[in-house]
């Protein structure tokens, strides 16, 4: 029992004595690597924050701002971190040699989030479409909030936030409206009316819109002629964030301006007759 207590005890002082001459020789060595490694941290946040305000200085793409600015930071943060490794004695090259062969198997682990990633940058190098911008992919339409390199934020009216992972924009008919939304509007007038003038009185209601002013101007005529109408189409562009509110408006508009102007909106109607019979 004595014998195992003195063991214990002598491997115990040798693991102290071990701990107590590696600071001794490496204090220093380890202190200057953790403040080489706070200074590049500090550096790299300073570093981060001038390039991204001399991009937006010079007015370039938000998310590509944010993009390079992050790069920048992540590559003098690594840069630091390997020569802090320096200073306390270890070589990086095992690191590196590991960090390889671990890549390759998250690698082929994480094939969807990867390609994510690549579509992300993708994206953001090419530009196909910027924050502010309509976009309608996979059936969704919203207003781009924000691009990752994950997946891209849209935002619609209501404020729900949709998430689209970026393999899913990359390679699909994608349409982008700017920051604005087409609205395909029809009405109908009777066939007694004068469609000319029906457009007229429709084009100076929306003209009067003040909800309207400074977009671009709408498209009128005569869409169809159906069994009991004519027809009339109304092409209108409005801003994405108030689509709805707005479209109400114009419908709004639109049927005061005819019913106000005496131009008759028929319903449908169905004509019925009875034949007798011939031998009656």
């Amino acid at each position: 029992m004595e014998q195992n207590l003195t063991k214990e005890l002598e491997q115990a002082t040798a693991i102290y004595k071990m701990v107590v001459e590696f600071f001794v020789a490496y204090s220093f060595q380890i202190l200057g690597a953790i403040i080489v490694l706070l200074l590049g941290i500090w550096l790299a946040r300073k570093v981060s924050n001038w390039v991204l305000g001399l991009l937006e200085k010079k007015q370039f793409d938000v998310t590509l701002s944010h993009f390079i600015a992050a790069g920048v930071k992540v590559l003098i943060i690594v840069m630091v971190a390997i020569i802090a490794l320096g200073k306390v004695g270890i070589s990086v090259t095992p690191f590196l040699a590991l960090l390889g062969a671990a890549s390759l198997g998250v690698g082929l682990a994480m094939q969807g989030m990867l390609s994510n990633y690549s579509a992300g940058f993708h994206i953001i190098i090419t530009r196909p479409f910027v924050v502010g911008d309509t976009i309608s992919v996979q059936g969704v339409t919203g207003q781009v909030d924000e691009v990752r390199l994950a997946y891209t934020l849209l935002v619609d009216e209501d404020g729900v936030r949709i998430s689209i992972p970026n393999k899913h924009i990359i390679g699909e008919i994608l349409h982008n409206s700017q920051q604005y939304t087409l609205a395909e509007l029809g009405i109908g007038i009777a066939y007694h009316e004068d469609p000319e003038q029906a457009i007229k009185y429709i084009e100076q209601a929306l003209n009067h819109l003040d909800c309207l002013q400074g977009l671009k101007p709408a498209q009128l005529g005569i869409a169809s002629f159906g069994d009991s109408s004519i027809n009339l189409g109304i092409r209108i562009w409005l801003p994405t964030q108030q689509y709805y509110q707005q479209l109400y408006q114009v419908n709004q508009a639109i049927f005061n301006a005819l019913r106000s102007n005496g131009v008759d909106i028929p319903f449908p109607q169905r004509e019925v007759r009875l034949l007798q019979d011939a031998q009656q």
